[in-house]
């Protein structure tokens, strides 16, 4: 997306459009009592903080959430993987926004050791069968991974690095990303393989563009989900920007290397 000032006012144009849907969506999901639950991950500053705040934007606090859990404590190594999650799972009527996940352990536990070959296995046979007790419970499982090329990640670490606004997002697992860029790769390419499945699938976000991929998240939210005067011509995603995973073409994905 253009990032001059006629670019700018079409990408806020486009951008309120979204967010007066995402507001008659919340309407249904509170009459309705539904259950929304939408699982962020991606690369380091793949701009998952950023779609999160353009969703959340005009959205009642008092029905969305936003949980990003810190490090586990001693305690939560001790617990069943998945036990300090099920606290933060949506009730009736809400919207709750994963800024990463249960997927940690596929993801950044396994390319920087925090967990055993075991552990990781278990979490991988596991995690289909969770998300599907968490379907039959009701509650609506939407997964986007967000991907950015080697060159676009460096390039907003150093900017996050020297900017002072964004320097409380820098921390030692930023500082390794360009390192174990390959490992995140085979471990990301794992991950979507083993655990995309019907009941819960995985959505892929090209993220070089932050404009393009906060809008392309949006409106694929929305084309999802069912609501009361829905604006089709706004809930129509841009599928050179966001796509449902192929699990059976993986190459079909386009997914940095």
């Amino acid at each position: 997306m253009a990032s001059n000032g006629n670019g700018k006012k079409t990408y806020k144009k486009a951008l309120r459009k979204a967010q007066i849907e995402l507001v008659k969506l919340q309407k249904r999901v509170i009459a309705d009592e539904m259950k929304v639950l939408v699982i962020f991950e991606g690369r380091d500053a793949a701009g998952k903080d950023g779609a999160i705040k353009r969703i959340i934007e005009h959205m009642s606090p008092r029905e969305t959430r936003v949980v990003a859990l810190g490090k586990p404590s001693d305690r939560d190594g001790k617990a069943w993987y998945f036990q300090r999650y099920v606290a933060h799972l949506p009730v009736g009527g809400e919207i709750v926004l994963f800024n990463r996940s249960w997927y940690t352990r596929a993801g950044v536990e396994r390319v920087m050791g925090f967990c055993t070959d075991a552990e990781y296995e278990a979490f991988m046979r596991s995690v289909p069968l969770f998300e599907q007790l968490l379907v039959e419970a009701g509650i609506i499982i939407l997964k986007y991974y967000l991907d950015i090329t080697r060159d676009e990640q460096k390039r907003r670490l150093e900017e996050r690095s020297e900017d002072p606004l964004t320097q409380w997002k820098i921390s030692p697992i930023d500082a390794a990303a360009q390192k174990h860029w390959k490992d995140y790769s085979k471990a990301r390419d794992d991950m979507l393989a083993r655990s995309h499945r019907a009941v819960a699938p995985w959505t892929v976000v090209r993220a070089d563009d932050k404009p393009a991929a906060r809008l392309g998240i949006i409106h694929d939210l929305l084309a999802r989900l069912d609501y009361k005067g829905k604006d089709r011509a706004v809930a129509k995603p841009d599928r050179a920007v966001v796509f449902p995973y192929d699990v059976a073409d993986p190459a079909k994905n386009a997914l940095a290397r």
